[in-house]
């Protein structure tokens, strides 16, 4: 071995330089030690079998008179500046990458191509003997004029490396940029891409990105507000509006409880008064849902607070009852005639906060509609009741007993004061014997709870949090 790089080093040196390569290429990348161990390696033999053959990077081929050796030689010099070049950014970028992963990218190809300048500089002086100072002249001419002309995209590149070290968000960050949302899927060195709610990919520069107001959404980690507004005519009392607002967010499981949710006057006018209800959900993914959940809720009980949009509904001479009724999807197949004559048999039943309405297992002589407020309804599982799902103005309890002289599959509590109208099941059950259309949509929303429930169950038989069972009780 010792006397192959004796006699032929130049030929042993190209060897190693082939094996880097194939070791580089032949470990997979996740081994970014062993392919650094690999490199630092094949670095230091390359450069024990150049000096075994008498050469210097830091001085020019030592055999003039031999022009193909000599040619040799001084390549085998520069190759050993930009295999320094290499082995210092691999080490750099992989300290990097190791403390600000995927951001860091952007910076190590700065200093890489920092390094490799210096390396290009060094290899015309030491070993081409290069006049240096004469070659940066002319270089620093060359860059002013090149600077000039890619003005705009170095100011990218400038605010890319800004944006990667103070690191306002990051890949899969969920962000606003004036106004325009969307998840980061990457960083380089002229923009940052966005991937929009719509599958919409979205560039935007960094020199735009780095001046512009910045919203990350996902900071801190899983803590995300989710709000609306709602617009109302100031002849609304506003208390009114916001314990209307304030029972709305109370009817979804899908918001937090900490962060409390809140409901706030944003601004306020001649005609209209505008609210913002605002909660925090753990998840991005769900926001757009959560959003329109919190949009029906708001109307419902904002038209269970007598806040009324609809000029038609406003001018009827209906009773709380009868209005009740057109939102109740079970009874919607009935003419106005009937429900007017239903609407006279709804008894008004005031409860407090806590109480429960309807035990699990009990038999229920009455269909109870909400009025007003929100009903939390508890299944078992594993010996203890949980929510499955609240319910709010419109939704109906006691189906169970109407139909198939059942008991109720579940705990029906109140979160908040609320008010329930009864109907005696023989008036209902008389109606359902006129109606088959009632009939066969009480039955079918008996049959959906009851999957419901079921594939809850077996889907988080632990802990129930918001899933598809969440509106277990919102169709009717």
């Amino acid at each position: 071995m010792f006397s192959l790089i004796d006699n032929h080093p130049l030929l042993v040196g190209t060897a190693f330089l082939l094996l880097d390569i194939a070791v580089w290429h032949g470990v997979p990348p996740e081994q970014r030690v062993a392919r650094l161990l690999a490199r630092i390696s094949a670095f230091v033999l390359f450069s024990w079998v150049l000096i075994s053959a008498g050469l210097s990077p830091l001085q020019p081929a030592p055999w003039p008179d031999d022009l193909a050796l000599n040619l040799m030689a001084t390549i085998l010099e520069i190759i050993w500046w930009l295999f320094a070049a290499r082995l210092l950014t691999v080490v750099i970028g992989t300290l990097l990458i190791q403390r600000n992963g995927h951001t860091g990218r952007l910076l190590q190809d700065v200093i890489g191509a920092a390094i490799f300048l210096v390396a290009i500089v060094g290899a015309a002086a030491y070993v081409m003997q290069l006049p240096v100072k004469g070659l940066l002249a002319t270089s620093g001419a060359m860059a002013i004029v090149v600077g000039l002309a890619l003005q705009s995209t170095l100011s990218d590149v400038f605010s890319g490396i800004v944006l990667n070290t103070t690191k306002p968000y990051q890949i899969d960050d969920w962000i606003s940029i004036d106004g325009t949302e969307g998840k980061v899927i990457d960083i380089d060195w002229r923009a940052t891409r966005l991937l929009t709610s719509q599958s919409s990919l979205v560039v935007i520069p960094n020199s735009v990105a780095a001046k512009a107001k910045i919203i990350n959404l996902s900071r801190p980690a899983n803590v995300h507000g989710v709000s609306i507004l709602i617009q109302v005519p100031t002849q609304v009392r506003p208390q009114r509006v916001l314990d209307a607002l304030d029972r709305a967010l109370q009817g979804t499981s899908a918001l937090m409880i900490s962060p409390r949710p809140k409901v706030s006057v944003k601004s306020a006018s001649v005609e209209f008064m505008e609210y913002e209800a605002c909660g925090f959900i753990n998840t991005m993914e769900n926001k757009g849902e959560v959003r329109n959940l919190l949009f029906d809720l708001a109307h419902r009980h904002l038209e269970a607070a007598g806040v009324v949009w609809n000029s038609d509904i406003a001018n009827q001479p209906w009773t709380r009852q009868r209005t009740l009724l057109e939102e109740v999807k079970v009874f919607r197949s009935l003419s106005s005639e009937d429900k007017d004559q239903l609407s006279l048999k709804m008894l008004p039943v005031e409860y407090p906060a806590g109480q429960v309405i309807l035990a699990l297992g009990a038999v229920s002589e009455h269909l109870l509609i909400i009025g007003t407020g929100v009903v939390s309804a508890l299944i078992p599982s594993n010996g203890a009741l949980v929510e499955a799902g609240r319910m709010g103005p419109g939704e109906i309890m006691g189906e169970e007993n109407i139909i198939t002289e059942g008991t109720s599959e579940a705990e029906f509590r109140t979160l908040t004061t609320c008010i329930l109208f009864r109907i005696d099941k023989e008036a209902i059950r008389a109606g359902v014997e006129q109606r088959s259309e009632v009939k066969a949509a009480l039955t079918k929303l008996q049959h959906y709870r009851q999957r419901a429930s079921q594939s809850l169950l077996l889907q988080k038989p632990a802990e129930i949090k918001r899933g598809g069972f969440l509106n277990w009780l919102h169709k009717k």
